[in-house]
């Protein structure tokens, strides 16, 4: 996002949080995209990449779809926010199970369960393409944010 960019001056929608992502060293890395965004709900997508996959079975590896559940899910929580760019989030809990191995592309999408003037708290699925074309939950995962208004931290 540009410096320039003054809290609550503009909202939240898939081209700011694009922008974000393209200036996240480690989430452009990983090349992830927003795919869809409304209010209290984020969709995201990860394409499977060789260097992102586990040794041997060429699955995703967890900490990938860790990081995806907790970025679409902030994304998601912004969104209902009154200042979602001058916000701050932290991360106080997340809950990732693996339902099954991820062995291509992921979309995860998030939705905000709760948003409360100080704590937010989100649901994530995560889907990927089995080996046999059918596509499959691959992680649920929940998490709780701590939300830092301007002046708060």
């Amino acid at each position: 996002m540009s410096g320039d960019t003054h809290p609550g001056e503009y909202p939240l929608d898939a081209e700011l949080a694009s922008e974000a992502i393209q200036h996240h060293g480690y989430l452009d890395w990983l090349d992830i995209s927003v795919a869809e965004l409304d209010p209290g709900r984020a969709v995201l997508t990860l394409p499977h990449r060789e260097e992102l996959a586990n040794w041997g079975s060429g699955t995703v590896h967890g900490g990938v779809t860790a990081t995806l559940v907790d970025t679409s899910s902030a994304f998601a929580l912004r969104t209902v926010l009154d200042d979602p760019v001058g916000a701050t989030l932290a991360t106080t809990d997340m809950d990732v199970k693996y339902v099954r191995p991820a062995t291509d592309d992921l979309r995860a999408e998030a939705e905000v369960v709760r948003s409360g003037t100080s704590t937010g708290v989100t649901r994530v699925s995560v889907e990927s393409t089995s080996p046999d074309g059918d596509t499959k939950e691959v992680v649920v995962g929940t998490t709780t944010y701590r939300i830092f208004t301007e002046g708060q931290l």
